[in-house]
């Protein structure tokens, strides 16, 4: 009899529409989903260990990241829709290099994130623009084919990605998008003291 009136007082809780608690359903399934996307795209904090990932040029020559490890690896990562985004701090880059000292002193990592083109025969097209500007710039392009190194270092597609790795193989600095003129500059102050000690 307890129980009875007791369900008789309780108030009524009008139960929404099964379309509705859904919808509710999958609306806390997107978010938590693009909150875990968000973390795993996070770029590698500063002072992170770079980790290791492997590269090939547009002839097939392998390079393994922590082969490049006691000197500063300079890793510019784009595609061909953001390749411009960053030019500044590339031709601000170009200046630094053209003395033989930074040169020799610092590993620059130019990626392109050709996994977009990774099927014949386009492979092949893309090889051979990859070899052209290649030269056109003085610096190996390295090919991403597959897309594992931007998974490695957890970077975003479409967007220009910088990021400084140290002597010591810590993450000194790590930016995506256009850099702002005082971002640049601390790149390049870094670099200086890497290799000015």
């Amino acid at each position: 009899m307890v129980q009875t009136m007791y369900m008789q007082n309780r108030p009524t809780v009008p139960r929404r529409p099964w379309p509705t608690r859904l919808l509710s359903v999958a609306s806390a399934a997107a978010l938590s989903l693009a909150l875990i996307s968000g973390a795993a795209l996070a770029l590698p904090s500063e002072g992170d260990r770079a980790p290791n990932a492997r590269l090939e040029d547009a002839d097939g020559r392998e390079l393994q990241m922590k082969a490049l490890r006691g000197k500063p690896i300079l890793i510019v990562y784009e595609d061909k829709d953001s390749a411009t985004q960053n030019q500044a701090f590339k031709d601000a880059l170009a200046k630094l290099a053209k003395g033989d000292r930074y040169r020799r002193a610092i590993a620059l990592a130019a990626i392109a994130d050709v996994s977009s083109y990774d099927f014949w025969p386009v492979k092949g097209f893309v090889k051979d623009a990859i070899r052209e500007e290649s030269r056109k710039v003085g610096a190996t392009i390295y090919c991403d084919w597959d897309g594992t190194f931007r998974e490695t270092y957890r970077l975003r597609r479409g967007i220009s990605n910088v990021i400084l790795v140290g002597k010591n193989g810590q993450v000194l600095f790590a930016a995506e998008g256009k850099l702002k003129p005082e971002a640049q500059g601390r790149v390049l102050d870094l670099l200086r003291k890497e290799v000015e000690g």
